[in-house]
């Protein structure tokens, strides 16, 4: 395999977007990239920005990609579609109900743009095995498109009901040395638990609740900085990767400070009062195991600053209730 197919099949650029290879993972109907959807059954095609005026597939696809400069991938309701996908997008989506065609699948590789391949439908409306599903993927390799990335939906048709297989998903991953994606539809609920299985991005249903989406920011954020290391090679990427840990680091520090404020409520003696130096000493000794590098001599400090914070925050709202 050529060094150029190497990079193709371990990261996939998609525009200015590249998915995958340990990159940032990134959220696809979000801020990173958009997601149309054509419709074969009358429906208005579905961006999440908002209705297309023209509900034809070129005229829908034109329209997106004059609202949206970023990363553009359309997923085609039909082979009449390609065309006018290969004009206006960055990439293809291959969905549920196409993937288990391999002619279907075979075309949307032609087209040279990278294939976003979701785990088919096959015979009677069962979702494909993994078997399956990477059998799809050398379809498209065998078309000379190696630029493929992986979209486990639980094998649905339609998005709001993507229901992922986050085993299934891992297991792709390892097998094909692919990026993969976990496809949320309309429920963000599982995006936290999909970037900890080694999701490299989120799909989020065109349409989807504003809830969803801010779920699925806020994993690839907060959830991403705390499972999955990074290596940046540029100061702005090792910029955005601190601003990332910085996030997750506030998160924790806002539910720390609410749970130091439950034990002073039931502590006997609260505040600064009530310390437990050997407690914090503990802690110091047992955190400095997991930061060997900064050692208890220099999170001694900052843990005292995070108590005395707490401490100082419980005071202002115990005083503010006594004066109501």
């Amino acid at each position: 395999m050529s060094k150029a197919a190497q990079l193709d099949r371990d990261a996939v650029r998609i525009g200015d977007l590249v998915i995958g290879d340990g990159l940032p993972v990134v959220v696809i109907g979000g801020q990173d990239a958009r997601w149309l959807r054509l419709r074969g059954d009358g429906g208005p095609p579905g961006d999440g920005v908002g209705p297309a005026r023209d509900t034809s597939g070129d005229g829908a696809i034109a329209e997106a990609r004059a609202r949206w400069a970023g990363p553009l991938l359309v997923e085609p309701a039909s082979v009449a579609d390609l065309p006018a996908v290969a004009r206006h997008a960055d990439g293809v989506v291959v969905g549920a109900a196409w993937a288990g065609d391999p002619d279907l699948v075979r075309a949307a590789a032609r087209l040279g743009l990278p294939v976003v391949l979701q785990r088919g439908i096959v015979q009677h409306g069962r979702a494909a095995t993994l078997e399956e599903w990477l059998a799809a993927v050398d379809d498209c390799a065998a078309e000379g498109n190696e630029a493929v990335v992986l979209c486990e939906s639980g094998g649905r048709s339609e998005p709001e009901d993507a229901a992922p297989d986050l085993g299934l998903m891992r297991a792709a991953r390892e097998r094909a040395g692919r990026p993969v994606l976990a496809g949320l539809g309309g429920d963000g609920g599982l995006a936290d638990a999909a970037v900890a299985a080694g999701a490299d991005g989120l799909l989020v249903g065109p349409g989807a609740p504003a809830g969803a989406l801010a779920a699925a920011q806020d994993a690839v954020t907060v959830m991403a900085a705390l499972v999955r290391p990074g290596d940046p090679e540029t100061l702005d990427a090792a910029r955005a990767a601190i601003d990332r840990v910085d996030a997750a680091l506030a998160t924790l520090l806002e539910r720390r400070a609410a749970l130091a404020g439950r034990i002073q409520r039931l502590k006997p003696v609260g505040g600064f009062r009530g310390r437990d130096m050997e407690r914090e000493r503990r802690l110091v000794a047992a955190m400095a195991r997991r930061a060997p590098s900064l050692g208890a001599g220099l999170l001694a400090p900052i843990m005292n600053a995070v108590i005395e914070a707490g401490l100082r925050l419980s005071e202002e709202k115990r005083d503010g209730e006594e004066r109501r």
